[in-house]
């Protein structure tokens, strides 16, 4: 009985690793991302739009699909192992509802207003408003990255806890 709990322990510990060490990987992607292109391209739309366009134009989008469905995977696996470990067990619900809200204001939101961006970039039409829009958006994708970094921070506690029921 006991070497099935400190197997059951050990899986649970592979996958909270797992999942934060991905979910910090992605913050790194999204800071750069945030920090460095995002003001390039929001810089002076339509006109900064020009890296949307062309053969070397930007296109994260199968790059952020790849990463997030992997990590999503990946923490649902760490939720997994580690439903019976009842603090951690319900800290990670919370930590997943969280980022699956955000992931939901993503698809709903940022992406659709990406598409129309890069699409505006390859088209004479300007949209209405655009400045302003573009502006939101930045100012809200500050918000939504801060939230998905206060997740992965609220990973940390967790992998010390588990640690420290591995070594008891």
């Amino acid at each position: 009985m006991e070497n099935f709990a400190n197997e059951y322990l050990s899986r649970g510990t592979t996958w909270l690793f797992i999942t934060t060490l991905l979910y910090f990987l992605m913050n790194g992607a999204q800071i750069f991302e945030t920090a460095i292109i995002v003001p390039k391209w929001t810089a002076s739309p339509p006109e900064s739009f020009h890296m949307f366009q062309g053969k070397y134009k930007l296109d994260f989008k199968v790059f952020w699909i790849v990463l997030h469905s992997i990590h999503e995977i990946t923490f649902i696996l760490a939720i997994i192992f580690c439903w019976k470990l009842d603090p951690i067990r319900n800290w990670l619900l919370i930590l997943f509802a969280i980022h699956f809200a955000v992931r939901v204001w993503t698809l709903a939101y940022f992406a659709p207003n990406i598409i129309e961006f890069q699409n505006i970039a390859n088209t004479t039409n300007s949209g209405t408003d655009l400045l302003n829009r573009v502006t939101l958006w930045r100012t809200l994708n500050y918000i939504r990255v801060g939230i998905f970094i206060a997740v992965s921070i609220g990973l940390i506690p967790l992998c010390l806890k588990i640690i420290n029921l591995k070594f008891k």
